[in-house]
């Protein structure tokens, strides 16, 4: 509760935004088609994402009504149950420091504080990862096993955890195997340590022979001897104990044959499937993403500030205080995240068409937690270091970074948003009738008035962006409409290092979508038309143009196109 009570605080002045970008395009259009019956959605077309959040939304709309301020509370739930089940994670494997910290770190970092209240599925899908990362690392497979299908019931890539859990279990085992040492049998000393809580105090009760090994009075290999381990577990039992983490692969498994049976696609419509698989499978793609998801993980939107402390840090003997040397998080559990991290790394650099930061989040909470600890073990002005990391952070949801990054990150969505509303609001106003050229969300924006931004529906005709050429082909079609509404669909820092290279601007455009919108002002001469509104805000911008009354674009327009077009391919 105390965490729902703080998010909706610091949400309050974004709970009645209309809806953003992705929230337009799919998720509250399914949504609404679920409210009337439908788990497959008919407004919009099927990306084949489980429906379990929703589901979730759904109910609420039910009980409270449809709006935005019932989407984004509702939203804010998950999230606080997101942190609830990090903050238990977090102290099952650390303490209660370390957890506290870490949550509120995690509760700034500004994808997930944007996320926290934007109706999409991957921070819900993260926060039950976190309460089923906590049931495996204290053994209770039955809730594990709850945990990990609801997660892979809010969206299909959180199956990628028990994976990766099976993984380090099996690698742990043949590592055991050739060193002929034991892995014990017993269900609780479970292949990666399971921390007992001892009542009122939270303070994990770790076994002496453990405790021992944590501050090197016995060795690691005298800890994992056969003597001390107990009964080694057979190929047999460790086959049995690894069937509990494929289980929540069984309730995904039956969605997507239901899918199948409605839709006769498995994964989604075919250009979802082309976009997201298809067209990712190319070597240099899969590369270049792997660099960007490992950017993501532990350096974008100042997480750098995190990851450069947590290095300083290991150069800092453990601290030891009246209890003896200050304990790390176990290494069976890091090697538990890490191959967590690694298989969500190489598994999104394959799949994807669009590398968000936000599918990230199963795993940099992680990343906080492991850096904060190694402060805290380490570092005797811990406090004031992890200060400076979470004013970092808040920066980073105000201010921009330098370099090309997704609005729905920090509060540029915000902004976004507003640009939008006020433009659209004027165009409502000013051409009620108006045939109007935009490109998608805005095509959204326009025509469904239940997402906020017009109460009433505009005719609209789209285009795929504001690039040159497509501009240009627009251009060929002017008696199609009577006003353009443009607007920034990139995001275009002023200065950035990355962009005087040719070649990364190559990359961008074959692997990644990028393209160069054409300014208002420069859309308006190609299109024949006159800027009668334009507002930026913090890099994004949204223009009006009114077209001219003539039936064929002047000879000076063509050659100005094909100028535009040339200088765009060279961009």
């Amino acid at each position: 509760m105390l965490f729902a009570i703080l998010l909706i605080a610091l949400h309050a002045p974004l709970l009645r935004l209309p809806y953003f970008w992705d929230e337009a395009g799919y998720y509250i259009p399914a949504a609404r088609d679920l409210l009337s019956g439908s788990l497959i959605p008919y407004s919009t077309p099927s990306n084949a994402h489980p429906p379990l959040v929703l589901a979730w939304l759904a109910l609420c709309w039910k009980i409270f009504g449809q709006s935005q301020l019932v989407t984004r509370c509702a939203m804010l739930l998950l999230a606080a149950f997101s942190l609830l089940g990090f903050f238990r994670l977090a102290r099952t494997v650390a303490n209660s420091a370390v957890a506290i910290c870490s949550t509120a770190l995690v509760a700034i970092y500004p994808v997930f504080f944007t996320q926290s209240s934007l109706a999409q599925v991957d921070l819900p899908a993260a926060g039950l990862i976190f309460w089923g990362l906590e049931s495996y690392f204290r053994g209770r497979r039955v809730s594990l096993v709850i945990w990990f299908s609801l997660a892979a019931l809010a969206k299909e890539t959180a199956i990628l955890v028990p994976v990766a859990l099976l993984i380090a279990e099996l690698t742990r085992f043949t590592r055991a195997a050739v060193r002929g040492a034991a892995i014990p049998r017993d269900d609780r000393a479970d292949l990666s340590m399971r921390k007992v809580f001892l009542p009122r105090t939270g303070k994990a009760a770790i076994p002496d022979r453990r405790r021992a090994a944590l501050q090197g009075r016995v060795s690691v290999d005298e800890e994992n001897s056969p003597a001390s381990a107990g009964p080694s577990i057979s190929p047999a039992h460790l086959i049995y104990r690894s069937a509990w983490l494929l289980a929540p692969a069984i309730p995904l498994a039956l969605w997507f044959a239901y899918h199948y049976a409605r839709t006769g696609f498995v994964f989604g419509n075919p250009e979802f499937f082309r976009y997201n698989v298809q067209s990712t499978l190319h070597p240099l793609r899969i590369a270049l993403a792997l660099l960007l998801r490992i950017w993501q993980t532990f350096g974008y939107l100042d997480l750098y500030v995190l990851t450069l402390a947590c290095l300083a840090a290991l150069m800092f003997a453990p601290i030891r205080d009246s209890q003896g040397e200050r304990p790390r998080i176990d290494l069976s559990v890091q090697f538990s995240f890490l191959a967590v991290a690694i298989v969500y790394l190489v598994s999104l650099s394959f799949i994807g068409g669009a590398v968000l930061a936000r599918y990230m989040l199963p795993v940099v909470p992680l990343v906080i937690l492991v850096c904060v600890s190694t402060i805290w073990r380490r570092l005797p002005a811990w406090k004031a270091v992890i200060g400076v990391i979470a004013l970092a952070f808040v920066s980073a949801l105000f201010v921009n970074p330098p370099y090309g990054f997704s609005p729905e990150d920090n509060l540029a969505y915000r902004d976004y948003i507003r640009l939008h509303k006020r433009a659209e609001t004027f165009l409502q106003e000013r051409y009620p009738h108006a045939r109007v050229l935009t490109a998608w969300p805005a095509s959204d924006e326009l025509t469904r008035p239940y997402l906020g931004y017009v109460p009433k529906a505009i005719q609209v005709v789209k285009i795929e962006d504001f690039s040159a050429e497509q501009v240009l082909s627009a251009a060929d079609a002017r008696s199609r409409f009577d006003v353009a509404l443009v607007f920034s669909t990139k995001y275009r820092p002023q200065h950035s290092v990355f962009d005087r290279f040719s070649l990364w601007q190559e990359w961008k455009s074959r692997y990644f979508g990028y393209h160069v919108d054409l300014t208002p002002e420069v859309a308006a001469s190609v299109l024949g038309g006159t800027v009668v509104y334009v507002e930026p805000r913090h890099g994004q911008w949204v223009g009006i143009i009114e077209m001219e009354k003539i039936e064929e674009a002047t000879v000076e327009s063509r050659v100005l196109c094909q100028h535009l077009a040339k200088y765009s391919a060279e961009q």
